[in-house]
């Protein structure tokens, strides 16, 4: 008996600790298209931004908005990192050369139906939920409209 409640205790601690630590996202909408599809589940691993990359695809809360949600970006840029001006207009009214602490620029793999640092400017580090770990892709026939 104390060791059925010993491997149940273990057991309930193991899932804790990785709820704390990953989290399964689904995708909603083509922002991310073609890397990601509307309907593909993506795993993530909670993370730090000074452990994010430029490149990774990250989940974050919805910026400037009460409106509860996740968004799912690619990281252009981090701290530290020349402000990509070029490719993220928003940009050209923050001083200096380099994106500030605590701060990232993020994009839409799909620019014609994303919502992202284009229009919203930095994410702010407490937004991060985490970077995308593995992706999990809907079928293709269920992609394609078939049952």
């Amino acid at each position: 008996m104390i060791v059925l409640l010993a491997v149940s205790v273990a057991v309930v601690a193991a899932l804790l600790w990785l709820r704390l630590r990953l989290v399964v996202v689904t995708v909603r909408g083509d922002s991310m298209a073609p890397t990601l599809r509307s309907g593909d589940q993506v795993l993530v691993r909670r993370k730090p931004l000074r452990a994010v990359p430029a490149g990774a695809l990250v989940v974050f809360a919805r910026p400037r908005t009460t409106e509860p949600g996740w968004m799912i970006k690619r990281v252009i840029a981090v701290p530290g990192d020349v402000i990509p001006r070029a490719r993220v207009a928003t940009l050209w009214s923050y001083p200096g050369n380099r994106v500030p602490a605590h701060q990232m620029v993020v994009l839409g793999d799909n620019p014609d139906e994303s919502y992202d640092s284009r229009h919203f400017g930095y994410v702010e580090e407490q937004a991060l939920l985490g970077v995308v770990h593995r992706v999990s892709r809907r079928a293709e026939h269920q992609r394609q409209g078939g049952s």
